[in-house]
């Protein structure tokens, strides 16, 4: 039945699609089920009773601030605040670097905004992050991807792509969405090298940068950079756009998020901005900041660390013993999920039907490939739930994945 509305809708919302996890995350809500699906924090790690109090002290001592509108590009002591923990990771920037948005999602979509014209190439990684295709294909963006391995991106298929001429680079270095796995220092570095031969920016996507769990915290790409330019002012000037969030350190619900970027590249983004909401709630942004103040956020993020590690590590051990050995995963040093590999003849969609059936759910990864592939392919996050249900969901899916491969293995010999 055709509606009214119909044939006024603009052509960009033809590219737009739901978001597959988003549909799936309806589904697993269902309390019975085991969810693997999501990208969600563990809310038992979120620091209700300081952020109780930080809304106290804001109110009683800022409110008439807090409840006002402000600037676009953010609130000042946030912002600095965000410069001296950027700091003690090895980039000197200013606040004229940084512009706070309404979670990294809208910073996403701002840079479609201010740098896609329809048909632009994007270089990303195959697999990528859904949110940050989802956001493009509204602008009418299409992909160049570069298959990865173990060692993140692969620079070698680098070189190639980039004689496309794509507008930016998208990559995420530390414990990768949707896959877990964390660019080399060694490819960063050819990454920077390469971007700067070809004159092709880079954005960096790092949510999950403090949430490693295990082994040697890697430069960020923003600092390789910076370096590699010999920068010797306190003020970000290089080929990097560079994007973090409070949403895995805090809490999602502020929808809180950063964009380090030169000054000229953060104008644009402002101006942008100021179409699409004026500013990020003030009050969110002062709460986080009253939050984060006198060392709590370290102390905090050192808890999350710490539950998340062992749920890691619960998961990781139930895969040893549950999962048929046809199944390949990763073995991720941090963030929030690992990525499982089926035989090539498996759907992972198919699959996550008699999952489902069982009470347990994941993600298929082919969403996450911009130019098809990886049905064969699973995401899952181990940060929400339990290690006792981690134990009992992986064991289920370990029963749906040796069931499903038997079932075509027969079918393969007995057509």
């Amino acid at each position: 039945m055709h509606t009214p509305w119909e044939h006024r809708y603009a052509q960009r919302t033809q590219r737009m699609a739901s978001s597959a996890i988003r549909e799936l995350l309806k589904l697993t809500e269902k309390p019975d089920i085991i969810s693997f699906a999501g990208g969600l924090p563990a809310p038992e790690v979120f620091p209700t009773e300081a952020f109780t109090e930080a809304c106290q002290i804001v109110l009683k001592n800022h409110g008439a601030q807090a409840l006002q509108y402000s600037t676009t590009e953010g609130y000042l002591p946030l912002r600095e605040q965000i410069c001296r923990h950027t700091e003690r990771y090895g980039i000197q920037v200013t606040p004229d670097n940084v512009l706070i948005t309404s979670g990294s999602q809208q910073a996403l979509d701002l840079i479609g905004k201010v740098f896609i014209n329809p048909g632009d190439r994007i270089l990303v990684e195959s697999p990528t992050y859904l949110g940050a295709l989802q956001a493009w294909n509204a602008y009418g963006a299409e992909y160049v991807s570069v298959p990865m391995d173990k060692q993140g991106m692969n620079t070698d298929f680098l070189e190639e792509a980039l004689r496309t001429g794509p507008k930016f680079i998208y990559v995420l270095p530390n414990f990768q969405n949707p896959t877990g796995v964390t660019l080399s220092i060694e490819r960063r570095q050819r990454l920077i090298e390469l971007a700067d031969h070809y004159g092709v920016p880079i954005i960096e996507d790092d949510p999950y940068g403090q949430l490693r769990y295990e082994g040697d915290h890697l430069k960020s790409v923003v600092v390789l950079d910076d370096q590699y330019r010999n920068n010797s002012t306190n003020c970000y000037h290089g080929n990097v756009i560079y994007l973090s969030t409070f949403s895995k350190i805090l809490a999602p619900g502020l929808r809180l998020a950063w964009v380090i970027a030169p000054p000229e590249v953060v104008r644009k983004l402002v101006q942008a901005k100021q179409g699409a909401d004026l500013h990020t709630a003030t009050f969110n942004q002062m709460v986080a900041h009253q939050v984060s103040k006198d060392g709590f956020l370290d102390q905090h993020v050192r808890l999350i660390r710490k539950v998340y590690s062992e749920r890691r590590n619960v998961m990781l051990a139930a895969m040893d013993r549950s999962f048929p050995p046809q199944v390949d995963w990763t073995q991720p040093q941090g963030g929030l999920f690992l990525w499982g590999t089926l035989p090539e003849h498996l759907d992972a969609a198919e699959v996550l039907t008699a999952a489902v059936a069982r009470k347990v759910a994941f993600v298929p990864g082919a969403p996450f490939f911009p130019n098809g592939g990886g049905l064969n392919t699973m995401r899952l996050n181990f940060s929400n739930a339990s290690p006792e249900n981690i134990q009992e969901g992986i064991a289920r899916l370990g029963q749906v994945l040796s069931e499903q491969i038997s079932q075509a293995e027969r079918l393969a010999i007995h057509p």
